[in-house]
């Protein structure tokens, strides 16, 4: 996201339409649309994390998975 300092005159106008639209200043629009980013990022990067590893079951788990299984030689 570019900050208000580098942005073009054409740009910061467009914002600050945007920005009035919403009933916002033009900082707090710009700050929201970065956390909004910052948010999305998150995102993007929690789903491309790989799955933790199963957990082992516990006592009664394992208790219950031998009741499951039958009696056999």
């Amino acid at each position: 996201m570019k900050t208000p300092l580098t942005m073009t005159d054409g740009q910061r106008a467009y914002e600050t339409k945007r920005a009035a639209k919403a009933g916002m200043s033009l900082d707090k629009w710009l700050q929201s649309k970065r956390r909004e980013q910052e948010a999305e990022e998150k995102a993007r990067l929690k789903a491309t994390e790989p799955p933790k590893p199963a957990k082992k079951p516990g006592f009664f788990g394992r208790l219950l998975e031998r009741a499951q299984k039958p009696l056999g030689k």
